[in-house]
């Protein structure tokens, strides 16, 4: 978990490509510039980080809070976003725009801001009211806005944590993955996919399906009494062939192959299908946020998103002269999205998925996040 925090905050650039030459005037005023290899980090702001031990120790102390906060998340990969998204702002707000490096006269002025902005940032995460007020989806701001519903979801992490802890790590990642899937389906169910930006007044309505779905997976967290295989431990099936068994598939998938570390799940939409009575195809659509660094021809791309990419075009680019030539990374945030058709199998409890990885792709697109 550590690597994945230290991805998105602070040191985030550690896994990227060196400069070239980097401001050597800037340099001379970091004191452990040299010793800690700041060169490497293409991020100025980083770098700063790097070299200053009071920034280093602020980092240090933010890193902690976030730790205690994905400690309290059942699902984290929301909250590993915000965090990258909120790096990415801290930049701009202290007038660090992308790899353009900090000028000497401005020097002591960024320092001071990124210092502020991460005590500042480390103090509020301290807050549990937090995780409610950085919701960042419609059903979110609902929950958030409700304390009766803030309540109900608040217990049911709790109890959702105490599960999963209890599993070794393997069982741990796909109950996490299944429980990101919970997610995405309480969304579709209550019609609140996409609605990030309509007024919660014209959202009303949704709010009885978000109650009854956290009474409902309550009740399921309860009835395991203590067990988590038994909630977790199933292999799933679908009632039909549509975007909830595309979902199943996707999220086992990712799950198997460790993709959360990297990339989130953000919303799956079935596009199309063929059923007869005992198969399926059915196209869906996946979008992913991508939260830690890796490059766009690797095992994490072919493996967790279906494909290789060209950085050019931000389009897929399978085979294996692109892995070898392709050294790019996805920036943190970047959003993908990719079509696949996926094949199904009736059985006695539903429809199970009969694939074990994301490749081939039939389309994708890559934007965002630059």
């Amino acid at each position: 978990m550590r690597f994945i925090v230290l991805s998105v905050i602070a040191l985030l650039a550690l896994a990227a490509p060196a400069l070239a030459q980097s401001d050597r005037a800037v340099a001379d005023r970091l004191p452990l510039f040299a010793k800690n290899n700041c060169q490497q980090i293409r991020d100025p702001g980083n770098q700063l980080f790097c070299g200053d031990s009071a920034l280093a120790a602020a980092a240090e102390t933010l890193n902690t809070a976030i730790e205690a906060r994905l400690a309290r998340l059942p699902d984290r990969l929301p909250a590993i976003e915000e965090n990258a998204v909120w790096a990415r702002q801290r930049n701009l707000s202290c007038g660090i725009v992308g790899q353009t490096a900090i000028r000497t006269d401005d020097f002591d002025a960024v320092k001071a801001c990124l210092l502020k902005v991460t005590e500042e940032r480390a103090a509020i995460l301290g807050d549990p009211d937090f995780d409610c007020l950085a919701a960042n989806t419609a059903a979110g701001a609902l929950i958030c806005a409700d304390p009766a519903l803030a309540q109900a979801e608040t217990e049911l992490n709790v109890q959702v944590r105490t599960l999963i802890g209890k599993l070794d790590p393997t069982a741990a990642r796909f109950a996490f993955a299944e429980y990101g899937r919970w997610t995405r389906e309480r969304d579709r169910k209550c019609n609140l996919v996409g609605k990030e930006n309509v007024p919660l007044q014209e959202l009303e309505t949704a709010e009885d399906c978000l109650a009854e779905h956290l009474k409902r997976r309550t009740d399921e967290v309860r009835a395991a009494k203590g067990d988590p295989k038994k909630l977790f431990g199933r292999q799933v099936a679908a009632r039909s062939p549509d975007t909830d068994a595309v979902d199943f598939c996707a999220a086992r998938i990712h799950a198997a192959n460790s993709c959360g570390n990297f990339l989130r799940i953000n919303r799956v939409y079935a596009l199309d299908s063929q059923v007869n009575e005992q198969e399926a195809q059915v196209t869906g659509e996946i979008e992913m946020a991508v939260l830690a660094p890796f490059t766009m021809c690797s095992k994490v791309a072919s493996s967790c998103t279906g494909t290789c990419w060209d950085a050019r075009t931000g389009r897929p680019q399978p085979g294996a002269a692109n892995r070898e030539r392709s050294a790019e990374a996805f920036n943190v945030t970047r959003r993908l999205r990719i079509q696949r058709t996926f094949a199904f199998v009736k059985a006695a409890d539903g429809w199970r998925c009969r694939e074990d990885e994301l490749a081939p792709v039939n389309s994708g697109t890559a934007s965002g996040g630059s």
